[in-house]
């Protein structure tokens, strides 16, 4: 059977032309010897199927971006959900070069998580992502200044007020809409402890942003660390939650692979439908116990498939 590997135009014309970026030429180098060694040794294709968030490999991403893409490839992992654009790249590459990579590793870049994002940056934003071919653009912290995170405690919050949120993230979503993509506000814990007047943040969010511009990107790790009920607010809030971070929790109450730890997701996932749910993300923000971020990606994998993710 013959092996084809079909590069790009535009790719195959940026490797000849080692000055056009530093960052990128290192990149595009490693990636046309990662094209030519798959031509030449064709291993079985991995059957593909659930998500994962790049966060999850960060270091990693920061120091070989292609051969980290290549290796959750290789995982089986078929939807990417970007953590890493900055200076308007990713990772390095320019928004053409990174969608390359992706379509070249059969992954499909879904969603990007955006903590710097502001009203001054929006629009270039929105038209790199676009550029890539995402389809979602990510609040993962109150942004603008609204997130604080205190070193000693190792606590994370919020400055403010909901109200202000609230009309932001309207904002924001607004313009993602107006352009044709979808805003998804994701959370951790700090969101379900009530204000200075009783105001349970997330719960003023869902019932003060306009589903038309605003949805949910559900962490089930932190809302279970913060002591609430997913499937309370699947209910209360049907179609808000469309995509998932799916990490588990130990008993230590540390981050943990999929079905290493004590959450029940077989409940969620029995209520997808409600929830509203669209994608999903394996995620893992630390690893513990000599464990490395890819082998808890890999357990994670095959763990989702059993329990009924696809």
């Amino acid at each position: 059977m013959e092996h084809k590997f079909l590069l790009p135009v535009r790719f195959e014309e940026l490797l000849k032309y080692h000055s056009m970026n530093y960052h990128i030429t290192p990149l595009l180098t490693l990636f046309g010897l990662l094209v030519l060694f798959s031509c030449n040794n064709p291993t079985p294709t991995p059957e593909k199927y659930g998500g994962m968030i790049l966060y999850t490999v960060r270091d990693q991403m920061a120091n070989q971006p292609v051969e980290t893409l290549k290796q959750i490839s290789d995982l089986g992992y078929r939807n990417i959900e970007d953590a890493g654009y900055k200076d308007e790249a990713f990772y390095g590459m320019q928004p053409l070069e990174y969608k390359a990579v992706l379509d070249s590793l059969g992954l499909v870049p879904i969603s990007s998580h955006q903590a710097m994002i502001s009203f001054d940056n929006v629009d270039q934003t929105i038209a790199d992502l676009k550029s890539v071919g995402f389809k979602y653009l990510v609040v993962p912290i109150p942004p603008m200044g609204q997130f604080t995170y205190d070193v000693e405690t190792n606590k994370m919050g919020m400055t403010g007020g909901s109200e202000l949120l609230a009309r932001v993230l309207d904002s924001l979503g607004k313009k993602c809409v107006d352009a044709g993509l979808k805003l998804w506000y994701h959370n951790h814990d700090f969101e379900f402890a009530p204000d200075e007047n009783g105001v349970v943040p997330y719960n003023y969010l869902l019932e003060h942003t306009n589903p038309n511009y605003v949805n949910f990107e559900m962490d089930l790790y932190w809302i279970n660390k913060a002591g609430a009920d997913p499937l309370t607010y699947f209910e209360k809030y049907p179609g808000r939650f469309r995509s998932w971070h799916v990490k588990d929790l130990d008993a230590q109450g540390r981050f943990a692979p999929v079905g290493q730890g004590t959450l029940d997701f077989a409940k969620y996932l029995a209520q997808k439908d409600l929830a509203g749910m669209e994608y999903y993300f394996v995620e893992q923000d630390m690893t513990f116990d000599g464990m490395t971020p890819l082998e808890s990606l890999k357990i994670s994998h095959e763990a989702i498939k059993k329990l009924g993710f696809q």
